[in-house]
């Protein structure tokens, strides 16, 4: 029977999982804009980054907290001076 054989499709990311050149200079304490949407901008500074910097943590400005930001997310990290 066939019903098992193709499984792996659902295994496969819904966007690339690489992060863009930008992301892997970024560093805690660097001061970022945020844009998750046309529209939609915020700054903060990074708190966190994991290893392959895929993933950033980053503390928004104005007390809205901590968010955690995934490269696949289709959310731009822009560094921004200070």
């Amino acid at each position: 029977m066939a019903r098992n054989g193709n499984q792996r499709a659902a295994e496969a990311p819904l966007r690339p999982a690489e992060p863009a050149a930008h992301w892997k200079a970024l560093k805690e304490g660097d001061r970022v804009r945020v844009r998750r949407a046309p529209g939609y901008e915020t700054s903060g500074f990074v708190d966190a980054i994991t290893w392959d910097h895929t993933a950033v943590w980053v503390d928004l400005d104005d007390g809205h907290g901590r968010t955690l930001l995934h490269c696949s997310d289709g959310v731009e990290i822009v560094p921004q001076d200070a």
